[in-house]
């Protein structure tokens, strides 16, 4: 009987992958051979003697101690892929958002509740629906940073949004090329991308290398007034040269899956609550892509 120890709440598809006559899965489960989680940050003093293989239900290993894992011989998996659809949804939704204030809109009708003549309703609609005036998006640059199982997805929905699409990822693999609309325009580096782009969107996972990567520098070298968009991971944009690039008005707007401190309320950020994985579809999909790498492994 194989145990496998769970944290988090993996979805119900995932663990009903296991045979119940040849796994012990659960929350409760003691000296685990395998362990299965989400987001649950997994300290070194977690990784029991016997422990040989940890499976992570989402993009990444930033929550396992990977190099202590090395050490004691402990396999780590992750899903890459598994939520790309729900993360390349929610980068869509943040370039339209980004685009059109549909935000401000919804708060100011929201605002007019106590308005009960219809007459007096539209006329205070019309009147000021021009301050959430905001652009399309076709015709317009989308910088991709990053063209791996999401950023394809991205370069391909913004196409057939009509937009024209820059890619740059150094790390490139065959099959990920292979995925790639051919209609992306290949950028030698990243300067030269961030000068084109009206939009950039960063799909890199989160390495020493990566860290900080958007730096004043690098923000220094974007169009002026064009818009980055976060849905990788927070610490590749480092806060205090984002803090600058928005004081000056040389980066008109920042949309991103982690809230910092200090940018809640600007009027130029819009942040949401880790949505990125956040879908049902995309929950389950990696629950059984995790649950049956680790069947594999423990079984063969």
């Amino acid at each position: 009987m194989h145990k496998v120890k769970t944290y988090n709440a993996i979805a119900a598809a995932g663990l009903d992958r296991f045979q119940t006559d040849k796994f012990s899965v659960g929350a409760d489960v003691e000296q685990p051979d395998a362990i299965l989680l989400r987001s649950h940050k997994l300290a070194v003093e977690e990784l029991n003697s016997g422990l040989t293989a940890i499976a992570r239900a989402g993009a990444g290993v930033n929550n396992v101690p990977v190099e202590a894992c090395s050490e004691q011989g402990i396999v780590v998996f992750n899903t890459p892929g598994a939520n790309a659809n729900s993360v390349k949804e929610l980068v869509i939704t943040a370039l339209l958002l980004a685009s059109r204030d549909v935000v401000g809109g919804i708060s100011y009708v929201r605002s007019l509740s106590n308005v009960t003549d219809e007459a007096e309703l539209n006329k205070l609609v019309e009147a000021e629906k021009k301050k959430f005036k905001g652009r399309e998006l076709v015709g317009k640059s989308l910088g991709v940073v990053g063209l791996g199982a999401i950023g394809s997805l991205v370069a391909r929905a913004a196409l057939n949004l009509g937009m024209n699409v820059l890619g740059f990822d150094p790390a490139l693999s065959v099959d990920a090329a292979w995925r790639l609309p051919s209609q992306v325009e290949r950028m030698e580096n990243l300067p030269a991308l961030f000068a084109k782009a009206d939009y950039v969107t960063l799909h890199v996972p989160l390495l020493p290398a990566t860290t900080g990567m958007i730096n004043a520098k690098a923000l220094q070298a974007f169009k002026p007034g064009s818009v980055l968009l976060n849905f990788a991971r927070q610490p590749i944009v480092d806060t205090q040269a984002l803090h600058g690039a928005l004081a000056s008005g040389h980066l008109g707007r920042y949309v991103a899956d982690f809230p910092v401190p200090g940018l809640l309320e600007h009027e130029r950020v819009m942040l949401t609550p880790h949505l990125g994985a956040s879908t049902d579809e995309a929950e389950e999909n990696c629950a059984v892509m995790a649950a049956d790498q680790l069947m594999s492994f423990l079984r063969t």
